[in-house]
């Protein structure tokens, strides 16, 4: 596969990417990814403060101004519904950062509460400990300025109940003696609802952030095997421009040498052996000259539509120990959307390791089954299986268990790179002494996507 990996910047939700060095998330990552949950904690808040002062007014009879109280959750809500058709309309125009409105907007309820508090007992009042909800959760997605500024403006809300407020006799905490008041009670529930309130948002929000994260990772590691892909890719092409001029001279050397065993020696055996020579040559340019056109098009090989049947035989076509080869073919094999000859190399690759890994005389298992919306071609073997550890890093470049000179540790790796490319995966599974099986997993309509896959 052949990758132009410039300096460009690619949007996403909230965050941009760079094809080159490591992705960082923007200032409004965290913001824009709570913002679902913060409308659905107004809604709450705001609902529970009508429902909180229904129940103080009319089951338990303490007179409060009910029509003046609910302007400031009617304010929280009013201001919630624009929120929200911020959040399900992603292309409103946007005056502001997000995180600078998530700031507004946790000043607009720290008002609004402290409004609803004067009306309501003022610091007698136990629910004034949701002057934290909104702070905790300004510690876990906005900067530390937004904090600072909100627990500041929470503080002199707070003083200002001191001084401006409504009092409730029933709200006033008792001396010690005159048993449980409903302030004690009250703070209970405050502390309750408080606490439930940040363990609740604080955790889904650190969990959305902690996913973000590892979403991130997985494509900085993505981009860095394309990369690495490239690389490779740019060095097939160089690496068959450069060897097709000795390639050239063996294949005339060759001629000229069946051409004198066969007029003027007359050997039979140096003839023939001439022959191969140049069969062998005309092998390799073929497949160098495949490596220099993938290399330099980035277009790659189109897809087409093929039988997964007829893909099998090609394949097997190919195998030079096709005896040892034990096929298993479901009988509802699907037609593929896919770049043929890519996906038989890769195949190809995948059985010749196999054979590796098996004894001289065992048999490998070629299996191609349809399941549900993927296409799976397992390649399984007779060896002795692979450890967790190369379990683990089989796939990555350069990787191999081979004996040196006998492998580089790519062919898994392309194979690999083919497969995701194709919007598939490629997947190993395997035990102690029992041999392994190679998983080379297709969606059921696969899309083209170059690759380079070679032998």
């Amino acid at each position: 596969m052949s990758a132009s990996f410039c300096r460009t910047r690619r949007p996403s939700a909230g965050f941009t990417i760079e094809t080159v060095g490591n992705p960082r998330p923007l200032p409004d990552a965290a913001p824009q990814l709570a913002l679902p949950w913060i409308v659905r904690l107004r809604y709450g808040m705001a609902l529970g403060q009508i429902t909180t002062s229904a129940v103080v007014h009319f089951l338990l009879r303490i007179e409060l101004p009910l029509a003046w109280i609910a302007i400031g959750p009617m304010l929280v809500l009013v201001s919630n519904f624009l929120l929200a058709a911020r959040v399900s309309k992603s292309d409103l125009p946007r005056r502001m950062s997000t995180s600078a409105l998530v700031t507004w907007v946790f000043v607009l309820d720290t008002v609004c509460l402290t409004y609803v508090l004067m009306l309501t007992g003022g610091p007698s009042n136990p629910f004034s400990l949701l002057y934290l909800v909104q702070i905790t959760l300004s510690a876990a997605i906005l900067t530390k300025r937004s904090t600072w500024a909100l627990g500041a403006l929470s503080a002199v809300c707070f003083g200002l109940l001191f001084w401006i407020y409504l009092p409730i006799p029933a709200m006033e905490m008792r001396n010690h003696g005159q048993g449980t008041g409903l302030h004690l009670v009250g703070m209970w529930v405050g502390f309750a609802v408080a606490a439930s309130l940040v363990a609740m948002f604080s955790g889904e929000i650190s969990e959305l952030l902690r996913q973000r994260e590892d979403s991130l990772l997985r494509m900085q590691e993505e981009l860095a095997r394309k990369d690495r892909l490239a690389s490779l890719a740019t060095l097939a092409a160089g690496a068959a421009h450069e060897l097709n001029t000795p390639l050239g001279t063996i294949a005339v050397v060759a001629k000229e040498l069946e051409r004198y065993a066969t007029l003027t020696a007359r050997d039979p055996a140096l003839a023939e052996d001439s022959r191969l020579i140049r069969t062998e040559v005309d092998r390799c340019r073929e497949i160098l000259w495949r490596m220099s056109v993938q290399g330099a098009e980035p277009a790659g090989q189109a897809a087409e539509p093929v039988e997964a049947r007829s893909l099998v035989h090609g394949v097997i076509a190919e195998i030079p120990q096709k005896q040892r080869l034990q096929v298993d073919l479901a009988a509802d094999l699907p037609e593929l959307n896919i770049p043929r000859r890519a996906v038989e190399q890769a195949l190809i690759a995948l059985i010749k390791n196999a054979f590796e890994a098996s004894g001289p005389d065992d048999e490998v298992r070629l299996a191609a089954r349809h399941s549900g919306g993927s296409f799976q071609f397992v390649i399984t073997d007779r060896g002795k299986g692979m450890s967790p550890e190369t379990l683990r890093r089989i796939g990555e470049p350069f990787f191999t268990t081979k004996e040196p000179g006998k492998g580089m540790g790519l062919g898994t790796f392309l194979v690999r790179s083919l497969a995701e490319q194709l919007g598939g995966r490629l997947t190993f599974e395997s035990s102690a002494d029992s041999g392994a099986s190679a998983i080379f997993e297709l969606p059921a309509a696969a899309r083209p996507i170059p690759s380079h896959v070679h032998e």
